[in-house]
């Protein structure tokens, strides 16, 4: 991970820009313009897009959860927003709470994946997404868990953030039958493919981390395939209520 020596400038002008281009206004940056675009389209509430804001700031001032809702809160925010921005996009009513909570757990399943496997990576980036609740109770000093003496201690913590992140996305994918087919077939395919990221990561234990995890093409492929005989079969899903236990993003 390359740290940014210039986060708050950059912070200035992402925010600036962002406002402009909701407010109708052409920004001059093809990433902002086709944001303008977007959001009059689809009616993109403006909140989404400061969500995500807030995640870019929570990483410029170097934050580090403390608490499990902590943890979710900060997947929200770089993750679980762009599900529901997403959503959106694919013809989600914006007033469509009980399937933007699931596009929400998607974003969330995929962040807390990428957490498990990148334990390492963000550590030689002098930064850690594991809460410090977690490591206070496997008695981790600050700072030590990428140590040989506590591998084994932290491969409890990436299992339980791989657990975490498959509770997710299973509930995102009750959301599937309210997209239409292709939007459905992409969203489950990429369900898949992170899923299997974060239950490599559980299964290699300490070894986790030696080697970057990652899927095959073959594997990629076969979870395409498979999502696309489940997305074609999703009308007759069963939807299960959500777990009233999921962290609920912020409404």
């Amino acid at each position: 991970m390359t740290r940014v020596t210039d986060a708050a400038p950059r912070l200035a002008e992402i925010t600036a820009k962002t406002d402009a281009a909701l407010a109708g206004d052409p920004v001059g940056d093809p990433a902002f313009d086709a944001l303008r675009i977007v959001a009059a389209e689809t009616g993109l509430p403006h909140r989404f897009a400061h969500d995500l804001i807030a995640g870019f700031a929570l990483d410029a001032e170097e934050w580090r959860p403390r608490s499990e809702a902590d943890l979710y809160r900060y997947c929200y925010h770089v993750a679980g927003v762009v599900g529901c921005m997403m959503a959106i996009v694919m013809g989600v009513s914006p007033h469509d709470d009980a399937t933007l909570d699931r596009a929400c757990d998607l974003g969330i399943a995929f962040q807390l994946a990428n957490i498990a496997r990148d334990i390492e990576e963000d550590d030689r980036g002098g930064r850690c997404y594991i809460p410090e609740e977690w490591l206070v109770e496997m008695d981790i000093p600050p700072g030590q868990h990428m140590k040989p003496p506590f591998r084994k201690r932290l491969a409890v913590l990436a299992r339980r953030l791989a657990d975490r992140a498959a509770l997710y996305e299973a509930s995102a994918r009750a959301g599937a039958p309210a997209l239409p087919f292709r939007s459905a077939w992409a969203v489950l395919s990429a369900a898949a493919i992170y899923g299997a990221i974060g239950r490599k990561v559980a299964d290699r234990g300490e070894h986790a981390w030696d080697h970057r995890v990652t899927t095959s093409r073959a594997d990629k492929l076969r979870f395409i395939l498979r999502a696309l005989g489940e997305a074609r079969g999703r009308a007759g899903m069963v939807i299960v209520p959500r777990p009233a236990e999921l962290w609920t993003r912020p409404r």
